[in-house]
């Protein structure tokens, strides 16, 4: 028996509830369209990550209205300590008028249910164990104007339709995919795996980052790898320990990352307790999609936010910050389309969408593909780490330039020579 048609039909079609997802669907419903947010797993679910959040990302979970106070669960943060060249630095978060300054951290299971919930009390219409597969395309326009869909435990087979639809799928994007919209091989890619441990350090409030992973060979045969882990204490009795690599070192296909991980920790002090015996969960990895690795962003009714579209920052691998961003600015354009009177006008304001993307991350990811090349490169990495983070000055518009964190209109000398590098830079 199928449901009446007006449960299936929607204004938008948001396939997937992370926070690229979720936050779309929130700012889609708040305006007052009809928004169905397809998500294929139920909720509490797992996903890796860092669990650390960037200011960036706190702005948009307050615009979202979510309580992130510390009685919510919230573990706040105040900056970022640096580790690597035998330096250890601590940095806070920037004081600027556009983000808040401090960061948080939140379990990703619990964090990405209750941006979900929250489109939900906005008005979006949440299917949970709802797994998205072929798109429904139009024969004439090649647009797409809806999605199949198996429903529960059954796999009851469903359709809803739609007149856009936004990919919110993630890295692999099943439904960009079968609209055509392949990976770009020019863009990099990233790795990050990660575990947790029980540890006395479950409550330092930095962010901790080593930019110097070290491949233990054996002697005389250490190697200096490519990408960066992270340490981040949960508050909760549990450290999040894990690290980024990136696709531009020859070492990428050839190392177990697992084995890397394992190898780290056991190189960490005791006392920390990041020993196999505390390993509360196993190891878990996932790819970073990064610097618009898929495009165009919009196309015959097909919007892609977060991951799906590749949003991820060279720079130092945030995700969720771009992929709620995303979220939030394709939702701005959908609600302008929507109130135009023609199909026409619609076309002419959501083609909009991926040059507001360029606009604003463009220049600045282009600036991330080179330092990726850069410190794919061992030498250039060590010259990096020994010297840059013995000057503090150096490093504090290193962490502003990494994050993404200045003020666009009225900042200091530092956000006024990024800014204007990032508008200088071809767009991505």
């Amino acid at each position: 028996m199928t449901e009446p048609l007006s449960e299936n039909t929607a204004d938008v079609i948001v396939v997937g509830a992370g926070p690229a997802g979720s936050t779309t669907a929130y700012h889609l419903a708040k305006a007052g369209l009809d928004v169905l947010l397809l998500e294929k797993t139920e909720f509490p679910r797992e996903k890796v990550c860092g669990d650390g959040l960037t200011p960036r990302a706190v702005k948009q979970l307050v615009a979202m209205g979510i309580d992130i106070s510390e009685e919510a669960g919230w573990l706040r943060n105040k900056g970022l300590r640096i580790i690597g060249g035998g330096v250890r630095l601590q940095l806070d978060w920037p004081d600027l008028a556009s983000f808040p300054d401090y960061g948080l951290v939140r379990k990703r299971d619990d964090f990405d249910e209750q941006l979900a919930r929250q489109a939900q009390k906005a008005g979006a219409r949440l299917y949970e164990r709802c797994n998205v597969g072929a798109p429904i395309v139009d024969d004439r326009t090649g647009r797409i104007t809806g999605v199949h869909a198996k429903l529960g435990e059954e796999k009851r087979e469903v359709t809803f339709r739609a007149p856009l639809v936004v990919a919110a799928d993630g890295n692999s994007t099943r439904l960009s995919l079968a609209m055509g919209l392949h990976r770009r091989e020019d863009r990099p890619m990233g790795v990050a795996v990660r575990t947790y441990f029980t540890s006395p350090r479950h409550e330092d409030d930095y962010l901790e980052s080593w930019l110097e992973l070290w491949d233990r060979r054996g002697p005389g045969e250490d190697r200096l790898l490519p990408g960066y882990g992270w340490i981040f204490g949960m508050g909760d009795g549990t450290s999040n320990v894990g690290l980024g690599v990136l696709n531009t070192s020859d070492s990428f296909k050839e190392l177990d990352w697992r084995e890397v991980l394992k190898a780290w920790c056991a190189s960490m002090p005791e006392d920390w307790g990041y020993t196999p015996d505390n390993m509360t969960g196993p190891i878990r990895g996932a790819a970073l999609p990064m610097a618009f690795n898929r495009q165009p962003h919009y196309t015959k009714g097909l919007l892609l936010v977060g991951d799906a579209g590749g949003l991820v920052n060279p720079f130092n691998g945030e995700g969720i910050a771009y992929a709620m961003e995303s979220g939030q600015i394709a939702a701005d354009i959908v609600v302008q389309a929507h109130a135009r009177s023609t199909p026409s006008g619609r076309e002419l304001a959501l083609q909009r969408y991926p040059r507001v993307l360029k606009d604003t991350y463009g220049g600045y990811y282009t600036l991330g593909r080179a330092f990726v090349k850069l410190i794919g490169n061992p030498k250039v990495m060590k010259i990096a780490t020994q010297r840059g983070l013995s000057h503090p000055m150096l490093m504090k518009f290193t962490l502003k330039m990494l994050a993404n964190l200045t003020d666009p209109t009225g900042g200091d000398a530092m956000d006024r020579i990024i800014n204007g590098l990032s508008k200088v830079a071809p767009k991505a």
